[in-house]
């Protein structure tokens, strides 16, 4: 199991009594949807994300590739 550290975010005392609010009536520990709100930011930002690793495979297999002559023409393709 992966040592457990703690870890001091300053905010607003606004913000962190509407998220404790929040997350006791959701009956839900604040800490583990921090974890799990890091764990998402970590994902969303991996390079390359699964959008883009997604993109790269269908590349390589032909799929989804447009061939143009102009933006112009490209956009037309894509129908934007």
């Amino acid at each position: 199991m992966a040592k457990e550290v703690q870890m001091s975010i300053k905010m607003e005392s606004e913000l962190r009594d509407q998220f404790m609010g929040l997350a006791a009536s959701k009956h839900q520990p604040a800490a583990q949807i921090i974890r799990d709100l890091m764990r998402l930011y970590i994902e969303n930002n991996e390079t390359p994300n699964a959008l883009t690793a997604e993109t790269i495979r269908k590349c390589r297999r032909g799929e989804e590739v447009f061939s143009a002559t102009s933006a112009e023409d490209l956009f037309k393709q894509l129908g934007i």
